[in-house]
């Protein structure tokens, strides 16, 4: 098991500090995410500064861009980080594609199995000359002239990884994508029972060298006071992400629709705060990981050891940089001794 980190992302900041440092922590991947802020931007300044360190999007908006504009992204940066680009992409929901960012939306995963599919035409013409003809419902590409076809190189195209929850998302993932990035509001039960049966069925058959990518939520502290206010801030997320109705199926597998439904009327009345309060314990233990700073690993461990080809630590409260490197580190050396890494 790989263990990565995100960048951090706040503001207008530089993140080549933060990228030099996480490496020299002995973390494998960087990961920069499409929130505030174009993660392209961020991981190209990464690239300049690491030489190991994997760099991934996680994740990108496909359906806020086109195939070829985001193949031509994605070469470049794989070009100039030496072949360690991972492309993450997701579909965000149709609110923000069609009033954010004023872009079609329509039958998503049949949508992002195509798009996949021409960046890998795309990439595939610009690699070996193939001529450009993808004709799609949704994309079509079918002119390439040599004034627009980059300078080869040898590093191979990208890694390309689709985000999601529901089942036909999954199986697009499996059937076209190198890997799944997880979403952070998931349980080890959903995994096993409903993702990774969608990537198997996607996949033919066994995963293979195909990743599965974690996100796990943790809280923890060094102190009480430090601990509820990190679970005070997994309450609130989980929450966030519950009253979402794309992400319903993870309260459903559970028996906890009714909380799902709730957490959305009160998410329409800007009900924010009172939302948290309304994630009981039984709905925290099995979405997050809770304890103290030496209980984290152990216990993730024998959650997703199996599962996750590479995780990073989700930590949606003011952690401390230090402590979750510290567990993070933990889980590289459990993982090592289980003969995991």
């Amino acid at each position: 098991m790989k263990i990565d980190t995100s960048l951090p992302l706040a503001g207008p900041a530089d993140p080549r500090e933060a990228a030099r440092h996480a490496e020299e922590a002995g973390y494998d991947g960087l990961w920069a995410a499409e929130v505030k802020h174009d993660p392209f931007v961020a991981l190209t300044l990464a690239a300049t500064v690491t030489e190991r360190a994997e760099l991934g999007t996680s994740i990108a908006l496909a359906f806020a861009r086109n195939p070829m504009s985001l193949a031509a992204t994605a070469n470049d940066l794989q070009v100039l980080s030496g072949g360690r680009l991972l492309l993450g992409l997701g579909t965000q929901v149709r609110a923000h594609i069609t009033r954010r960012f004023s872009m079609p939306w329509s039958q998503p995963a049949a949508r992002m199995r195509e798009f996949v599919l021409a960046l890998r035409a795309i990439w595939e013409c610009w690699a070996d000359g193939t001529r450009l003809d993808f004709r799609g419902e949704f994309y079509s590409h079918t002119l390439m002239t040599p004034m627009f076809v980059p300078e080869p190189h040898g590093f191979g195209a990208p890694k390309v990884l689709l985000a999601g929850v529901g089942e036909a998302m999954t199986r697009t993932a499996a059937e076209v994508g190198d890997g799944f990035l997880c979403h952070g509001f998931t349980t080890e039960r959903y995994l096993r029972e409903v993702t990774v049966p969608a990537l198997r069925q996607g996949r033919g058959g066994e995963l293979g060298d195909f990743q599965l990518v974690g996100l796990p939520m943790i809280a923890t502290g060094r102190t009480e006071e430090e601990l509820a206010r990190a679970v005070a801030g997994v309450r609130a997320q989980i929450a966030f992400y519950g009253s979402t109705p794309a992400y319903r199926g993870v309260l459903d597998l559970h028996g906890w629709g009714a909380l799902g439904e709730e957490l959305h009327g009160l998410s329409k009345q800007g009900e924010w705060e009172r939302m948290g309060t309304l994630i009981d314990d039984d709905v925290l233990d099995a979405v997050a990981v809770v304890g103290e700073p030496e209980e984290i690993a152990p216990e993730l461990l024998r959650r997703y050891g199996d599962l996750f080809s590479r995780c990073s630590l989700y930590t949606p409260w003011d952690a401390d940089a230090a402590l979750v490197t510290g567990i993070a580190a933990d889980v590289r050396t459990g993982a090592a001794e289980e003969g995991q890494a």
